[in-house]
């Protein structure tokens, strides 16, 4: 069986369906569980879906009018729709209500791993590459609005990614999640859209408002590692439970024999919070550094060949003659 916030359900074969008077009780967490309890969480499949079929069908118009697309960029893509799916509908999101380290787990994965991908699968330039006249109008308008500017500029990108995780679990936001699915559901899109705002004009090769030189994103990465940090050891140092009386009135179901002591989840959430924060953004600074590095090299070619230009034009105008001179081993 499987519990979502003031939802409870019952599994049928692999999936799992709702059912208002289900008793909670789920076999003791493991890693075979993470892959055996599955959702049918609406959401989750309508996004996954539609998500994945627009991209496919972008990727074959261009390819029908010879036109090629980035093998790496439609696995990007299809990365961090798995990566969405996995954490929403999977033993993942069986547990998210019932073990705090569950939870974090899945929080690490929907703010960093899905927005990371995604933004790596540039879609926006799939779409402006493969949308006809009037829809690719209105997308244009849309990245040259004002909102489009707001939400990309970097500063108050940063800072809504640092300061939602603190509101999230310091104030009554995260209860309010445990006991309300809409509240819940909601949190999973807010911790991918926050995600999506920061990494999309960092990593993200669509041309998105909010880009800046390769020097200052690798600034804002180094500044997110120790947030992250300095967030799980709070969670961990903390003398009440996040959750409030949730988590040990677990403890009074079926499910008391194995549930490890609620402070010492809290413990290994943090731990997941802090070490998966640290893993995640040498991960996405090592992409960081990779394209910098091809932006560097792509601009030094691009000088390479207006020097070429500019030495050809002046020798035509000193000699008439265009062709460079040839080498006396030629």
């Amino acid at each position: 069986m499987r519990f979502a916030g003031t939802v409870q359900e019952v599994a049928v074969g692999p999936l799992v369906v709702a059912a208002s008077d289900a008793a909670l009780d789920l076999p003791a967490f493991d890693l075979g569980v993470v892959f055996s309890e599955w959702g049918l969480v609406p959401m989750s499949v309508i996004v996954t879906v539609w998500g994945i079929g627009l991209y496919a069908l972008g990727v074959v118009a261009m390819r029908r009018r010879g036109d090629r697309w980035p093998v790496g960029r439609s696995i990007a893509w299809g990365v961090g729709m798995a990566a969405f799916y996995f954490a929403t509908s999977s033993g993942l999101a069986a547990y998210d209500t019932v073990l705090l380290s569950a939870h974090m787990v899945q929080h690490m994965v929907l703010s960093m791993v899905v927005p990371l991908s995604l933004a790596l699968g540039a879609p926006v330039t799939l779409a402006l590459r493969t949308l006809p006249g009037t829809p690719r109008k209105w997308l244009l308008v849309l990245l040259h609005s004002r909102l489009a500017k707001v939400l990309g500029f970097p500063p108050l990108a940063f800072a809504l990614y640092v300061l939602s995780p603190w509101a999230l679990y310091f104030t009554g936001w995260y209860d309010a999640s445990l006991d309300s699915t809409y509240v819940h559901e909601m949190m999973h899109v807010h911790l991918v859209a926050v995600g999506a705002l920061f990494f999309w004009p960092i990593v993200g090769v669509d041309p998105l408002p909010g880009r800046v030189a390769h020097p200052f994103r690798v600034l804002l990465t180094v500044m997110t590692l120790p947030f992250h940090a300095f967030l799980g050891v709070t969670i961990m140092g903390q003398s009440t439970l996040l959750g409030g009386d949730h988590y040990p009135s677990l403890h009074d179901g079926p499910m008391g024999s194995w549930l490890p002591d609620p402070f010492d989840d809290q413990n290994l959430a943090g731990g997941i919070l802090w070490g998966a924060g640290d893993l995640v953004g040498v991960v996405f600074f090592v992409v960081l550094f990779i394209q910098w590095v091809k932006s560097s090299m792509k601009e030094a070619e691009r000088e390479d060949r207006r020097l070429d230009r500019l030495e050809r034009q002046q020798r035509l105008a000193a000699t008439g003659d265009p062709t460079p001179p040839r080498r006396a081993s030629e």
